[in-house]
């Protein structure tokens, strides 16, 4: 065997070393009322927020960790980042990720779990950079991710970076992401995750997870 070849899928997806993170799969992010139309048109119409629903629904069936990654803002904006034009043009959108409302809600037709966590964030563009989903990872053994959600533009990117910087192996499903305008997601995961990222699709890993054996060792 090659050295340098990758590892094998369904070792990467392990369901004891593996977590699902979904990134701002919100409702004010990916609903029919949220703060960026298009992209919401995009997440939905080409069917990457029922895939990644469908990565949701397999990960809760093998025992897979699943987080979900949110960004909020306090009504005052205290602690917000303003550092960047995208976080002042966020700020005058008429529709805001208000901590305590509804666009903050991971958005249907994902379905949150009891056993699943959520992480919300003030501030920044990744759900990894100082926010608490490194150490949770860490302490439920987790060694590897699979990024899912909005945007190909901005957060998935910085979330698959930061994962790989602190050490993990990061899964990206191509068809469960989702940016602006549409082709953009599939030239950004070609030219740039792919070098730093296991790429595959959500059928691929739903398939992994189902191919796991029962508690009782039975297929």
């Amino acid at each position: 065997m090659d050295p340098a070849a990758p590892e094998p899928l369904a070792a990467l997806l392990a369901p004891e070393s593996c977590a699902l993170l979904t990134v701002e799969c919100q409702r004010g992010v990916v609903g029919p009322d949220g703060a960026l139309p298009e992209l919401a048109a995009a997440a939905r119409d080409s069917g990457v927020l029922d895939r990644v629903a469908h990565l949701v629904a397999a990960a809760h069936r093998a025992g897979v960790q699943v987080v979900h990654a949110v960004a909020e803002r306090r009504p005052d904006g205290r602690g917000a980042s303003r550092n960047a034009r995208l976080f002042r043009a966020a700020a005058r959108l008429p529709v805001q990720q208000l901590i305590d409302t509804a666009a903050v809600e991971v958005a249907p037709p994902l379905r949150v779990a009891d056993a699943d966590l959520v992480v919300r964030r003030l501030h920044g563009l990744s759900p990894l950079a100082g926010t608490e989903v490194d150490a949770l990872l860490r302490n439920l053994g987790c060694r590897t991710v699979v990024v899912a959600g909005v945007s190909a533009n901005v957060a998935i990117p910085n979330t698959v970076f930061d994962a790989v910087n602190l050490g993990y192996t990061a899964v990206v499903p191509r068809d469960a992401i989702a940016g602006v305008p549409v082709d953009y997601a599939p030239a950004m995961v070609r030219h740039t995750l792919a070098l730093v990222a296991t790429v595959t699709t959500a059928a691929r890993i739903s398939a992994c997870w189902r191919r796991r054996p029962d508690a009782d060792g039975t297929a």
